[in-house]
C-alpha cells in the first residue's frame, strides 16, 4: 500500500516524538512579525501553562511561511521574550519556512483525492461575484469564495492557475460541530461562512490553514490552546484534518486582550512590543486576562503559583487531567 502524506506525517512524529506520543503536547506558535505584545504574551502563559498542569511537552513554533511579512531577528527577540518570562520550550523551534516539502505532500494527497482544486481568480474577480449575488464583506470577515473554477463549474476555463483552493461540503447539513473547552459547543457551515478557501496562494507560499494543520500533526501536538481571534479558523483546519486523515486535537481558545478602542490587540493597529523591563508584571497582566490573580516575589514562584491554579481550573473544565 502506498504511503499517504498523512502517513508520512506519522512516521516522523514516530521519530521524532516517540517516547511522549500519547501524552499532553502543546504549542505556542507566533508569527515572527514583530515582537511580542501583550495579546501574544497571554496566549504563550496559557499555552505554558496548560501543557505543564497536564505535566506535558510545551513546543515553539515559528509560524514564518508568509515570508515577505516576517521581520529578521524578530524569532530570536520572541524567544529572549518568553526565556525573560520563564517559558522555555522543551525542544528547539520549528520553522515552517523549512517545512515545503510536508506541506506539499499534503496538498498532493488533497488533488489525488479530488478535494483541492486550481483557481485563476483574483480578488477583484471574487468581490465582483460577491456583489453579483448581492454580498459585500463583513467588518472583520472575507468575501465568500463562490465556486468560480470548481471543476463542476467548467474549471479555469482558460484563465490561469494562481492558487489552490479546498472544494468544502456544501450541502445544507454539512456544519463542522466542534467542542471548546472554553467557549463550548461550535458549530460553523463552512461552505456558508468562506467558500472553498486556499491551501496554496497565487504568490507560491502556503497558505496558513494548511500549514498548521499539518505542523501540528508531524508534532504530535494534542492540544491547542490561543487566542479567541483565531477560533473561527477551527473548522477549516478540523475539515483539513478529516481529509488528510489526521488526530483532531482539543481546542481552547483564551480571552483576546482589547486596545482602547475596543480592537483586538495585534501588530497590524500597532500593538506596542511587549515590556520586559519587569517580567514579573508583564506576567501579572497576562495572568490577571486569564483570571489568574497571582502574586508572588519572584518569575519562577509566580508561575509556580499560576500553575496550581490552572490546574484547578483545568479540572473544572475537564473533569480531570488526562
Amino acid at each position: 500500500m502506498s504511503l499517504t502524506a498523512g502517513d508520512d506525517i506519522g512516521r516522523d512524529v514516530g521519530r521524532d516524538l516517540g517516547p511522549y506520543i500519547g501524552r499532553y503536547i502543546g504549542r505556542f506558535a507566533p508569527s515572527p512579525t514583530g515582537p511580542l505584545h501583550a495579546g501574544s504574551l497571554v496566549a504563550a502563559l496559557a499555552s505554558w501553562l496548560d501543557a505543564r498542569a497536564h505535566q506535558g511537552r510545551w513546543l515553539v513554533r515559528i509560524e514564518d511561511v508568509d515570508l515577505p511579512r516576517c521581520v529578521p531577528g524578530a524569532d530570536h527577540i520572541i524567544l529572549a521574550q518568553l526565556a525573560a518570562c520563564g517559558l522555555h520550550p522543551d525542544a528547539p523551534p520549528v520553522y515552517q519556512s523549512q517545512r515545503g516539502a510536508l506541506y506539499q505532500r499534503a496538498l498532493d494527497q488533497l488533488i489525488a483525492a479530488g478535494h483541492a482544486y486550481p483557481c485563476g481568480c483574483t480578488r477583484a474577480d471574487i468581490a465582483q461575484a460577491n456583489a453579483a449575488l448581492g454580498l459585500s464583506k463583513p467588518r472583520h470577515g472575507e468575501l465568500v469564495y463562490p465556486g468560480t473554477c470548481r471543476p463542476a463549474n467548467g474549471g479555469l476555463r482558460g484563465k490561469p492557475a494562481r492558487a489552490w483552493r479546498l472544494q468544502v461540503p456544501d450541502a445544507p447539513a454539512d456544519h463542522i460541530n466542534w467542542h471548546d473547552q472554553r467557549l463550548g459547543p461550535q458549530s460553523q457551515h463552512v461552505a456558508q461562512a468562506v467558500g472553498d478557501f486556499v491551501v496554496k496562494r497565487a504568490d507560491g507560499l502556503w497558505a496558513y490553514q494548511l500549514a498548521v494543520v499539518v505542523d501540528d500533526a508531524a508534532q504530535s501536538i494534542t492540544d491547542i490552546v490561543r487566542g479567541e481571534d483565531l477560533c473561527d479558523n477551527t473548522p477549516r483546519q478540523i475539515l483539513l484534518q478529516r481529509w488528510l486523515r489526521l488526530p483532531t486535537p482539543r481546542y481552547l481558545h483564551t480571552p483576546l486582550v482589547l486596545a482602547e478602542d475596543g480592537q483586538k490587540l495585534s501588530k497590524q493597529n500597532g500593538a506596542e512590543a511587549l515590556d520586559l523591563s519587569d517580567p514579573l508584571r508583564a506576567l501579572e497582566a497576562a495572568g490577571a486576562a486569564l483570571g489568574l490573580h497571582v502574586i508572588a516575589p519572584t518569575v519562577g514562584a509566580w508561575l509556580t503559583q499560576a500553575m496550581a491554579r490552572w490546574t484547578l481550573l483545568a479540572k473544572d473544565r475537564t473533569g480531570n487531567l488526562a
